[in-house]
This record gives C-alpha cells, structure tokens and sequence, in this order.
C-alpha cells in the first residue's frame, strides 16, 4: 500500500515567505551554502592523481598552492550554484516532506540577501580560480554556467526528464578537469574517461531520484515536488541506472586497454561497487536521498575504499602478460614497478 502525502493546497512564491525568526541569524544562509556538500569536490581528487600520474614532471612542492586554491575556488563556486538552488526550488520544496523545512521554505532568509550571498560566493571563487591558471578558470566557469542551466527558466534542465540526471551529473568531469588543470596544462584527459566519470555521475543521480520517488510514494505530490517526475515512474529510473552503470563500465574500458591495462583488474570490484550502491538505494526512504551522509553506510565507505585503492594501486604496476594476453601495445608510462 503506498503512504499517502498530503501536500499543501496553496504554493507560495518565495517572496511571500514570512520569516519565523531573527534574519541576523546567519545559520541558515550557511546552511544554503551547503558546506556539507563540499565532499563531492573529492571528485577532482582523480584529475590531481592522473595528472600526477601522466605528467610526474608537473608534481612538486610547488603543485601543493594551486591543488588547494583550486579546492577551495570549486567548493565556493558549487556553494555558490547550492543557494541558487535553494532560492529557486524554495515554491517546490513546499511539496517534500522533508525539504518544505530548509531555511528558505521555512521563511528564515531574506532573498536579497540570498541573491548576493549567491553572487558573492561565486565571485570570490572565481578570482580564486583565476589565480590558479586559465584552465582552472575556465572548467570553473562552466561549472558555475552549469548551475545556471540547471536551476534558472526558461532552460531550466531540472525540470527535464532525463536531462535533469545528465546536465547535474556533468559536474563530475568539470570537477576531474579543475584537479587536472591545477597540476598541468599541458594537455587535457582521455575522452573516453571523462564521459565515464559523467556516467558514473549520472548513475549516482538517477539512483538519487530513485529513491526520492518511492520516498514520496505517490506520484501526484511527486510531480509537484520536481516536476521531471511527472514523466518518470519506477521502471523509468529503474533502466537509467542499469544505462548510466553499462556506459560507465564500456567507456571506462575503452580507457583502460588504451592506458593502463592493468586497471582491468579493477573492474570486477567496480562492477560490485554499482551491485552494493543499487542495493541500498533500493531500500525503503533510502539514504542515497542525501549523499552527504552516505558516510553512515560504513560497508559501503569500507567497499568503496577498497576500490579506489586498488585502481589507484594498479596504476603503479605493470603486468607484461595481460599485453600479451589482450595482443595490445603497452602505452609508454613507465610504472613504479612491474610484476
């Protein structure tokens, strides 16, 4: 039996919004900010390492500056793209049963204050990209260019079946571009791998709308809460995440036996990667709903642990017979050593 969601009768815009208590409380505009989003800029971490990785030459002491000023101007910019979300999805959220509390909805923030902080927020990050190198900038820019296509009409690709997953999920291989640049730029990553980190990006997303869905339970209040899921139902996100999770692993492939083939040892511990992730995101009011605490789901951080090292382990070894297995040429990076 689905759990019935009494939406309310009347929406508001968020001007009418009535504040409930002191706007000098500045808790709520850091809390639209999303500070505890940040974690999601560990996806630049891979660009910092495969730039380090194909480029050794570019690592020193004096890469540690722009990696962390990078960090930091990326996690300003996504802050600043958050309280743009915020402001706009402020009339929706009323229709969620959890999200109707955020501070906007709740009338705890004055919208022209919301609007700088927003502007603000993306102004310093982008300065601060800007003094990393013109690569950083520019990666940076089309994140902040992102935000606008997804939240702000008449685009507004949030609203779009299946490009609502696409056009939030490219933020992934902007952000493996930021750690990339921040170490060389020199030239730019495989194409092959940064589709696959967009997919695997999409995976996440979808399996998140997923789970917010059958949270839900009832598709009326639904597509007044995001209206893409006027167009979606259960067996619609269902075979997205089985699409998003194939065209990871054959992108992902093309990228191994061209590079590194010794990463194909990875794969099958990827593959149950995407197994154990589907299976929590299945669960009843699943806690892929809210990735930022994920780190709850202690099996699942120890799995994905294990897989990141052996990737990145495998990066550093060298096995002559998978060569000779595959009838491939080796692709000229030396390793730290070869069994």
């Amino acid at each position: 039996m689905k759990r019935a969601f009494v939406s309310p009768t009347v929406v508001k815009s968020p001007e009418s919004y009535a504040p409930s208590r002191r706007f000098g409380d500045i808790r709520p505009y850091v809390l639209i900010a999303r500070p505890d989003h940040w974690f999601k800029n560990a996806f630049m971490v891979l660009g910092v390492i495969l730039a380090g990785f194909y480029h050794p030459e570019s690592v020193g002491a004096s890469t540690l500056a722009p990696i962390l000023l990078a960090l930091v101007g990326i996690c300003l910019i996504a802050s600043s793209n958050y309280v743009l979300n915020e402001i706009l999805d402020a009339p929706t959220d009323l229709h969620h049963p959890v999200k109707r509390s955020r501070p906007i909805p709740a009338g705890q923030v004055k919208l022209p204050i919301a609007y700088l902080e927003w502007l603000v927020l993306g102004a310093i990050g982008t300065a601060i990209l800007y003094s990393c190198n013109g690569p950083v900038l520019f990666a940076g820019l089309a994140l902040w260019g992102m935000g606008l296509i997804y939240n702000v009409p008449p685009v507004r690709s949030k609203d779009l079946p299946y490009l609502d997953v696409l056009t939030e999920s490219v933020n992934n291989p902007l952000r493996l571009l930021v750690g990339w640049f921040a170490v060389s730029q020199i030239d730019v990553p495989s194409v092959s791998l940064l589709i696959s980190y967009w997919m695997l990006g999409a995976f996440l997303m979808a399996t998140k709308r997923f789970a917010e869905y059958r949270s839900i339970a009832d598709s009326p209040s639904a597509g007044r809460y995001r209206r893409s899921f006027k167009h979606y139902d259960e067996n619609k996100l269902l075979s997205t995440m089985f699409f998003y999770t194939a065209s990871t692993m054959i992108f992902l492939g093309f990228f191994i036996m061209r590079y590194h083939i010794e990463l194909l040892l990875s794969t099958p511990l990827i593959a149950g990667f995407f197994a154990y992730y589907i299976r929590v995101g299945v669960r009843p009011d699943s806690p892929v709903q809210n990735p930022e605490r994920l780190y709850r789901e202690r099996g699942l951080m120890l799995y994905l642990a294990l897989c990141l090292v052996t990737f990145f382990g495998l990066m550093f070894v060298e096995i002559p017979a998978l060569y000779e297995l595959f009838n491939i040429r080796p692709s000229g990076i030396s390793p730290l050593w070869r069994l």
